[in-house]
């Protein structure tokens, strides 16, 4: 990490130079591509950059200042081969099924994998195969040592498979000898289980082998080959006749049916759990899980088509089970086909601890994390800290390290008490994870440096670089700049809060400067006259904070993004920085959406890398992300969020070059103007609603891309059936994978009562008849634009993309539409209720009176009505009935309205409140709306209540 020891301006250059290294000496720089990022404080290599061999990586870093002054510091690195996946047959499927009649081949000098390359180099490889009987026998030996399949030689206690040996051919004898072989037909007995291992060792250095393994059962008929492999490669790590399984991790499967699969009738999945078998030979006895179907679409997915998934819930709650096997029936109309891929449990790191000192501390303070004596078999990866107040579901990242020893500076505490809780991930090199609750701290604010922080950003001090807080934001350590942010983010937040609360106490409208949160209840408003004073002091502190945001905003969006850890991190500190959606300069927008579509792209390039847990985990920061962006620039241009005093001045300054650039907007006034209007205040205000429009329009098309890259880095892990749901204050999206079928006379719900309820005869522009994915958002804000009355209203949309991750127009006819519900912001300003008395005494049965209502509805906009009635006597029900332009009539004897509903004591929703909507199809052409409303007796309500209740 880069510190800084001197005062004045903290500004440098950072590169990178990597040597390749003899016995001797390290003297021959290596050109890099272009691509390789070494102007950062940190280097991040992707595999496969670098050949084999030993590097020289050194950071030279320069002040700018004064060049003569800098700093150099090198490590060095071996670089060695990975390990081939030796595979007798496609995507190292486990088991398949051959006929008796049928060639069998093995061909590992085509389906083996090497991660160093990017195609298997067969000629570099010895092959040797060996066989036995399953169940039955161990692979034949002679004292111990095995004796391949064609070996004449006999074991008298494990018998060899083939009674004759004239029935194997050996392929690729030239360029790369037994790469493949061929075992005819009628060389294997039917009914018989054979496990097959190939040896692979490398030609030039012999300590480098691979073993591969299948079995195979023999039938009668002749059925197809099944491969059976991993979605996810990286989630399917071979360990000798097994995949190593992830236990926290979801299990996402795929089958490719090899040969002519014509006539499939059928596809079912089978789930078995493993147990050993030493009591005889070597081999595991498979016992079927019988709750599958019990279990269907909550830990299975996809149970009847080509791909299956198993969510991590299957194993975390058999964690006694080590084994699992996951079988594909294929039926055809002549034959059957069985294969499957098994696993073992990786056991998650163990035997160590983790502790943090000290244990008291300001935001500034470094703790340090010990985590000792953590031993796995694959290798430790890496140890993440994540920190919570009190929901551990809105646990934040706030560093991951190699290190088992390394140190962090945490977020404050409760409000109330400081209390911090802390956990610490800890993950092999093959993802499998042990978590591990440390001792909670306290931690508080330190107001000093945060009050210095603020008052030199205001005021543009020279000095700035002596505050801590940004020598610590100038080192380009991306744990370092994220903790920081993310740390005086939340109390920025804080701040605003409080700033935000004493504007409404003074009675400053809530609806022209905050919008609501989702799900967030209406806030009290104080009827009193606006305190200008208030106003004042509100804008003083709401420009302050902003300018300290358009400051620190610099040093997070210059990091280097490398892992999935990485994205996590930033994209996390970035939804912290731009929360408070009212202190958003555009300059900091525009940052902000630079980044965090950088970080949807760095995503979308590894997510056939990754886990399924932390794709969500980053797209759901991601989201967030989105959502601030686009509520952060639609605020001012709704009349939801004040100007800032930033942006104002920025889009009024003098460009440089406004006299000689004559496609310049910023000096053509007709575009500023009211008309003949051309003060001073009209062109400066419009300067900057066009700007602000500029932007809007920017970060919209920036947003929808990175929607779209999320989307496709979600929807690889999601099968059939399965679902990904975000659902936080900021931003609601949920992704799911259907049947273009199951989208018939679908409601889809969302926050806050938003839905869309699709027809059965929609029309879907796609001709595939495959699964869909359908993607429904609520955004805080709805976009300006060409709408009128859209200021106060929720963003909502639901949107249908194809396997090709395309967006798929759909339609309804307009006799049976589309219907949705868009939901308002809670603190919209609407008229108090007023008491009406609708009680039915004194009238009899056949003329029993209804209160009538006028409503005005002449509009040239398309309109919806929305009642809401609470009743002083909650156990009474109530007739509502209307008619459009003229008076309702309803009785024994009349029947003359439009529409009517029940309201009965058991559809109260818990603010004692009945709801009533009329959709903007059943308003044109109507110039007025007449409704009445009356109490039902005793027997009305026994018979359409009481006897109705369910």
């Amino acid at each position: 990490m880069i510190q800084f020891n001197c005062g004045g301006s903290l500004s440098t250059t950072t590169k990178w130079t990597i040597k390749n290294c003899t016995s001797t000496r390290c003297a021959f720089e290596i050109i890099l591509n272009e691509k390789l990022m070494t102007t950062y404080s940190e280097l991040y290599i992707p595999s496969r950059t670098l050949a084999y061999g030993v590097y020289q990586l050194t950071l030279t870093v320069t002040m700018i200042d004064s060049p003569n002054l800098k700093s150099s510091s090198s490590a060095y690195v071996r670089i060695t081969a990975t390990g081939i996946t030796a595979n007798l047959v496609q995507l190292g499927t486990s088991m398949i099924t051959r006929g008796d009649q049928q060639d069998l081949l093995f061909d590992p000098g085509t389906f083996s994998v090497d991660p160093d390359e990017d195609i298997f180099d067969a000629t570099k490889w010895k092959y040797t195969y060996y066989c036995r009987i399953y169940d039955l026998y161990n692979f034949p030996n002679v004292q111990g040592i095995l004796l391949s399949i064609d070996d004449s030689r006999i074991d008298p206690y494990n018998p060899s498979c083939l009674s004759n040996r004239s029935g194997l051919i050996f392929g690729n004898l030239t360029l790369s000898p037994n790469s493949s072989l061929t075992v005819l037909s009628g060389s294997l007995q039917l009914n018989q289980i054979y496990q097959f291992m190939v040896y692979m060792e490398n030609r030039k250095n012999s300590s480098i082998q691979a073993t591969g393994y299948v079995l195979v059962t023999v039938e009668v008929t002749h059925p197809q080959l099944i491969a059976v492999g991993c979605v996810i490669s990286t989630m399917c790590v071979p360990n000798l006749e097994f995949q190593l399984l992830n236990p926290t991790t979801q299990v996402a499967l795929f089958t490719i049916c090899i040969g002519t699969c014509t006539n499939l009738q059928s596809i079912k999945w089978n789930i078995y759990q493993g147990s050993d078998n030493s009591t005889s030979s070597n081999s595991t006895q498979w016992t079927l899980f019988n709750n599958t179907i019990l279990y269907e679409n909550i830990w299975f997915f996809g149970i009847n088509t080509s791909n299956f998934t198993a969510t991590d819930l299957l194993f975390l709650n058999n964690l006694q089970i080590s084994l699992w096997r996951f079988e594909v029936v294929y039926t055809f109309q002549s034959a059957i086909s069985t294969s499957a891929l098994n696993f073992i449990i990786n056991q998650p790191p163990a035997n160590g601890s983790c502790s943090i000192n000290p244990l008291d501390g300001t935001m500034t303070t470094l703790f340090n994390i010990t985590c000792p004596n953590w031993y796995d078999v694959d290798g430790i990866q890496d140890y993440s800290l994540y920190a919570w107040t009190t929901d551990i579901s809105q646990r934040t990242i706030i560093a991951f390290s190699p290190e088992d020893n390394f140190q962090v500076r945490l977020p404050v505490g409760d409000n109330e008490t400081s209390l911090l809780n802390l956990v610490v991930y800890v993950r092999d090199l093959v993802g499998s994870v042990t978590q591990v609750n440390i001792s909670s701290v306290n931690v508080i604010a330190d107001l000093a440096i945060i009050n210095d922080l603020i008052d030199k950003i205001t005021n543009l001090s020279s000095t700035i670089t002596n505050n801590p807080i940004v020598r610590l934001l100038s080192s380009g350590n991306q744990n370092v700049v994220g903790q920081m942010i993310t740390s005086l983010s939340q109390e920025f937040n804080q701040m605003n809060s409080e700033n935000l609360d004493k504007a409404i106490s003074n009675g400053i409208p809530v609806a022209t400067i905050l919008v609501s949160s989702l799900g967030s209840s209406s806030l009290q408003q104080v009827s009193i006259p606006l305190n200008e004073s208030a106003l004042i002091n509100y804008n003083t502190e709401l420009n302050s904070l902003a300018n300290v945001r358009d400051y620190l905003v610099t040093f997070i969006t210059q990091l280097l993004i490398t892992t999935s850890n990485s994205i996590i991190l930033q994209s996390s500190s970035l939804v912290q920085l731009t929360q408070a959606t009212n202190q958003l300069t555009r300059n900091t927008l525009i940052l902000v959406s630079n980044r965090c579509y950088e970080l949807s792209a760095a995503l979308y390039a590894i997510f056939e890398k990754i886990s399924y847990e932390d794709a969500q985990s980053a797209s759901n920061q991601l989201f967030q992300c989105a959502s601030n962006l686009l509520n952060a620039v639609n605020g001012p241009l709704q009349g939801r969020t004040e100007v800032l005093d930033l942006d104002y001045s920025r889009a009024n300054a003098i460009s440089t070059d406004y006299d000689t650039d004559l496609e310049s907007a910023w000096s053509n006034l007709n575009l500023f103007s009211d008309g003949n209007d051309f003060s001073t205040e009209t062109i400066e205000k419009n300067r900057n609603i066009y700007y602000q429009k500029q932007l809007a329009n920017q970060i919209n098309s920036q947003v929808t891309k990175m929607i779209s890259l999320l989307t496709s880095s979600l929807n690889i892990h999601l099968n059939i059936g399965q679902s990904s749901l975000m659902n936080t204050s900021q931003s609601f999206v949920s992704l799911e994978t259907i049947s273009i079928a199951s989208l018939k006379d679908r409601l889809v719900k969302q926050v806050e009562n938003a839905q869309f309820n699709i027809p059965s005869d929609f029309i879907l522009n796609t001709t595939s008849n495959s699964s869909i994915s359908l993607r429904s958002r609520v955004d805080p804000l709805a976009s300006y634009g060409n709408f009128q009355n859209t200021n106060l209203s929720r963003s909502i949309s639901l949107s249908i993309i194809d396997q090709n991750g395309n967006e798929v127009s759909f339609q309804a006819h307009q006799n049976n539409p589309i219907q949705l519900i868009i939901p308002r912001d809670p603190n919209v300003l609407i008229p108090s209720m007023y008491l009406q008395n609708v009680t039915s005494i004194n009238s009899t049965i056949n003329n029993l009176l209804f209160n009538y209502h006028y409503i005005n509805i002449t509009s040239s906009l398309s309109i919806s009505i929305h009642f809401e009635i609470h009743s002083l006597n909650r156990s009474l029900a109530y007739l509502f009935i209307y008619k459009f332009d003229q008076t309702p009539q309803l009785n024994s004897s009349i029947n003359l309205i439009d529409g009517w509903t029940i309201f009965c004591p058991f559809n109260l929703t818990n603010d004692d409140i009945y709801r009533y909507f009329i959709d903007n199809q059943q308003t044109p052409n109507h110039q007025s709306l007449i409704f009445g409303i009356r109490e039902l007796n005793s027997t009305e309500m026994n018979t359409y209540c009481l006897n109705n209740s369910s």
